[in-house]
């Protein structure tokens, strides 16, 4: 199971730039924690996005329990995965 869930929806206005959003609930630690993870989201959204997300859509990270622990490479593998599956 990936250490996050990606929500993707077009918005329809006509603007072709990817905007990310990102959230990480309480239940996934203290600010520490939460603030590193979004850090780490918003760190695959400046690699990834430009070049694999949806032209015209908003997309959004929401941070699962052990989305922290796991590597970084594994994170963008998950990200670059489930980008692809959303393009098709």
């Amino acid at each position: 199971m990936p250490g996050f869930v990606l929500l993707v929806r077009a918005r329809g206005d006509g603007d072709t730039g990817v905007r990310l959003g990102v959230t990480v609930t309480k239940k996934i630690g203290n600010a520490v924690v939460r603030n590193r993870m979004k850090r780490r989201f918003r760190a695959l959204g400046r690699e990834l996005l430009p070049t694999r997300g949806v032209p015209g859509a908003d997309h959004v990270l929401i941070g699962r329990a052990g989305g922290v622990e796991r590597d970084f490479a594994q994170l963008r593998a998950e990200l670059t995965k489930a980008l692809a599956k959303v393009r098709r």
